[in-house]
């Protein structure tokens, strides 16, 4: 009987331990490009991070957005930017985003967007994005 006890207290105790860890799904919200619009016009402050390398952000970004590649920077971001600020992040095709959507988790930031399909499919279905090219200096 006593055995009993401890394997159910022991189990109860994995349990609880396993359920702690939330899965990526309800540290972030992956939106598809016309609601990670809409919702980044409705919140207040927003900040748009593009997460791609400087030679992808300058071909084409969408307007208004930061460039923060996943290479670098992270930890300054992270400590310079307010904790409660929506970030709304994006890269390519939504898999760097969704690390940095984690990183940026694990820092304390709980308002955060990530762009499915990233930017290719922001610009499959036809949304604007800045074309003019920038030098290294001009970001």
């Amino acid at each position: 009987m006593k055995l009993l006890f401890f394997i159910l207290i022991l189990s109860a105790a994995c349990s609880d331990l396993l359920t702690a860890q939330l899965p990526d799904s309800l540290k972030y919200q992956s939106l598809n490009p016309k609601e990670f619009q809409q919702k980044f016009t409705e919140v207040q402050d927003p900040l748009l991070l593009d997460v791609r390398e400087f030679f992808e952000f300058r071909k084409s970004r969408i307007k208004r957005a930061i460039n923060i590649p996943t290479s670098g920077k992270f930890e300054t971001a992270a400590d310079t930017i307010p904790i409660e600020s929506p970030l709304f992040l994006y890269c390519y095709s939504g898999g760097r985003s969704k690390k940095a959507a984690l990183y940026f988790y694990e820092k304390g930031f709980r308002k955060l967007y990530n762009l499915k399909g990233g930017i290719t499919l922001w610009k499959k279905e036809g949304l604007p994005v800045v074309k003019k090219r920038l030098r290294a200096h001009d970001s």
